[in-house]
């Protein structure tokens, strides 16, 4: 049998290597095979027995008597819901319900299942629909798009590229469309007016935008929140805007775009922030859920379809329809010539190559 070495300190070492790997006379071997000289294998721990329990040992990261006090697990245990990247899900998954199954077999954890929820992100690919990476040249900077649009803008368009568990193809046009609906919800601040209760125009509206982006932030449909909130600022443009409608649209916006949110907030002279105001409530005898799929075509033929709020105005459906990664790689190398929208049901582009 192999004999290991009786190691004397099993403090992390500097290079991140096991504390074996210094044990050279028992590292350094003979290969059974050929007889030459050979190394015997120090790395007896994978990657994945770290990522496996780490959100235990946050619930309790300075005990040096146990993994985490019992006390400590009961109370911060489960976890609520653990979101990671599509590529991780199913060896990611496999092995941290396996390791902690163990640990609740031998009474070291209280619950049986690791976290109450479990998601997947889809991935934001290249401009072409291409998996980002350095030999492409088509990766996305991050810190460039904020120093160039603000850290606003790059939040909102992340979750407004597309649904949550997709993949979805970068576009600089539709961060720029992203910039201009925030600075469209600056600049209508200087036609906010007094009142301080719904306007009979903007009630309706009011309440049912509060309704759906409060169930589409609870279900990850972030993307058609952003568009209900796209619907009514264009109605505020068309019908006004007063003190108690903006301040609900404040908080609306503020989980896509907290910084203005709370910019804004103060400027009109609310208390505290946006960001920690009670969220706004809705009538539910004033609203109906209102989401609609609807046919994109391209020369009168079916391409994909989208889902939009009911009612959604030509400019909110198209930022919808060109956020579509197959659309917008569809558009690349085109002009638009003449947009046909039908209310509900359909949009046809009409595009000729540019010249």
């Amino acid at each position: 049998p192999l004999l290991l070495p009786e190691v004397e300190s099993y403090e992390p070492t500097d290079d991140g290597e096991s504390p074996i790997s210094k044990m050279r006379d028992w590292v350094e071997t003979t290969c059974p095979c050929c007889g030459g000289p050979a190394e015997r294998e120090t790395d007896t721990m994978p990657q994945w027995a770290g990522s496996s329990w780490y959100f235990l040992r946050y619930m309790d990261p300075h005990n040096d008597k146990a993994l985490a006090s019992k006390e400590a697990l009961e109370y911060w245990g489960q976890v609520d819901w653990y979101n990671g990247g599509m590529e991780h899900t199913t060896l990611h998954l496999l092995y941290s319900r396996f390791w902690h199954k163990f640990l609740y077999d031998i009474g070291v954890v209280p619950y049986a299942e690791p976290y109450k929820k479990r998601t997947s992100h889809g991935m934001i690919l290249g401009e072409g629909g291409e998996k980002m990476s350095k030999s492409r040249g088509n990766v996305v900077n991050p810190n460039d798009v904020v120093a160039q649009y603000g850290a606003d803008t790059m939040r909102m368009y992340i979750m407004f590229i597309g649904d949550f568990e997709k993949a979805a193809a970068w576009s600089d046009n539709a961060v720029k469309g992203c910039k201009r609906f925030l600075d469209r919800i600056w600049n209508l601040t200087e036609k906010v007016t007094p009142a301080e209760e719904y306007s009979k125009d903007n009630e309706a509206l009011v309440h049912k935008t509060i309704k759906k982006v409060s169930d589409d932030i609870e279900n990850m449909k972030f993307n058609t929140a952003i568009a209900a909130l796209m619907t009514l600022t264009n109605q505020f443009y068309d019908k006004g805007v007063n003190l108690a409608e903006f301040k609900t649209m404040l908080q609306l916006l503020s989980p896509f775009a907290p910084h203005m949110a709370d910019e804004l907030w103060e400027q009109l002279g609310f208390e505290g922030f946006a960001s920690t105001s009670d969220w706004p409530k809705y009538d539910l005898s004033k609203t109906v859920a209102q989401e609609v799929t609807i046919a994109v075509q391209m020369g009168g033929k079916l391409k994909t379809t989208v889902t939009v709020p009911t009612d959604s105005d030509q400019e909110a459906v198209m930022a919808v329809v060109t956020a579509d990664a197959k659309i917008a790689k569809l558009m690349e190398g085109k002009d638009l010539v003449k947009t046909i929208h039908v209310p509900n049901k359909l949009v046809n582009l009409i595009l000729k190559p540019k010249a």
